[in-house]
């Protein structure tokens, strides 16, 4: 069975995190977000992957490759062109993406599912498909219910009693909204689906097809299942998204906080340099492999360490998440923060550039300066 996962996007909601990496490849403590989705579709039979790429495409091609560690066949699309010899993105939309696979060989012949490549699932994928082709659809969305107040970050969905969509909202103002039910990226399509999408041209799947399915009446239709969906579509919801992990909190298959337990809620990697007796640790709290942590560190949880991380003395971070090689300067305290690279990012999205800023001083890269930054 064959399917697609949509990751050509820049992800300009989850900056500056995607200055650095595409969203799918945002990880969940060291594992890519869209890694899970990978092992969700061959879990239900889908073992033909089509991946479109355009911002950064070169970090989720190298690491997927060909799909064969996850016991499927992956194949990439790229959106973009080339200057002075160096890829340029030039995403096409999410239908356009599609459109273009298909143009290319007339891969989808048969009922296809698509994610988008930015959320943690534990969809019953079988039942939906099921559902798809007992209605008889061109088009089938996953729904669910949200909170008045996020409707604005969503497709909006009005349905009738037997699931068909009667209206379509692509991210409208709360008070224009016309449900509190919204599309989760998750689809089933027919190929006939390629009647609807224009070629060679950027055209998306909310905005642009998903409207037109409407207004033509054609046989679309919207199923909400009991599943957990964790969207990580902006900077808050992803450091939400590792909190909960830490926590507990995600019963998704494959979630789960890697590493060793050397006591109740502390998982560790290996090689860890540190003086467990003059370090204060919190619960939960998750410490990369090949890192140091100095006399008199204290760890609140729910914190994430990267691997090869330097925390220096007298250092605090509670509730934040540290990528990997960050080191920080002795003595400061990181609260609700994410740090990655040059960026500080609070949990709210605000960040702070600190080489823009004058504060390199307070993070730095762990493989330089002698692994040691003083403050």
């Amino acid at each position: 069975m064959k399917a697609m996962i949509l990751a050509a996007g820049k992800g300009t909601r989850v900056r500056p995190i995607t200055y650095l990496m595409p969203k799918p490849m945002i990880p969940i403590l060291h594992k890519p977000v869209m890694e899970f989705l990978v092992e969700l579709l061959r879990e239900h039979g889908f073992n033909q992957i089509m991946i479109n790429t355009s911002h950064l495409a070169h970090q989720i091609e190298d690491y997927f490759r060909d799909g064969q560690q996850w016991g499927v066949h992956i194949g990439f699309s790229f959106e973009g062109h080339f200057e002075n010899g160096r890829p340029v993105a030039q995403p096409l939309g999410s239908a356009g993406g599609m459109r273009k696979i298909q143009d290319f060989s007339g891969f989808f012949d048969s009922t296809f599912v698509v994610l988008c490549g930015d959320a943690l699932i534990d969809l019953n994928l079988t039942e939906v498909v099921n559902f798809h082709k007992a209605k008889g659809a061109l088009a089938t969305v996953v729904l669910r219910q949200v909170d008045p107040g996020e409707v604005s970050n969503y497709g909006v969905v009005l349905t009738d009693e037997t699931g068909r969509i009667l209206a379509f909202q692509e991210k409208p103002h709360q008070e224009e909204a016309l449900s509190h039910t919204i599309n989760t990226g998750i689809y089933v399509f027919e190929p006939e689906v390629f009647d609807y999408i224009p070629s060679n041209c950027p055209y998306d799947i909310g905005g642009d097809l998903f409207p037109a399915l409407v207004k033509i009446g054609a046989p679309f239709y919207g199923v909400t299942a009991d599943f957990q969906w964790v969207d990580i579509g902006r900077t808050p919801d992803y450091w939400l998204a590792v909190q909960k992990v830490l926590r507990g909190e995600i019963k998704i298959k494959g979630v789960h906080v890697p590493g060793i337990e050397i006591q109740p809620g502390v998982w560790t990697g290996i090689n860890i340099r540190a003086n467990w007796d003059r370090i204060h640790i919190e619960p939960p709290v998750y410490i990369g492999s090949s890192t140091y942590l100095a006399d008199g560190v204290k760890l609140i949880g729910p914190t994430a360490i990267g691997y090869g991380c330097v925390l220096n003395e007298g250092c605090t971070l509670d509730s934040s998440l540290i990528f990997n090689y960050t080191q920080i300067a002795a003595g400061i305290t990181l609260r609700h923060q994410m740090v990655m690279g040059r960026y500080c990012i609070s949990s709210d999205g605000n960040a702070i550039d600190t080489e823009e800023s004058n504060l390199t001083w307070l993070i730095g890269d762990a493989r330089s300066n002698g692994n040691k930054v003083s403050a």
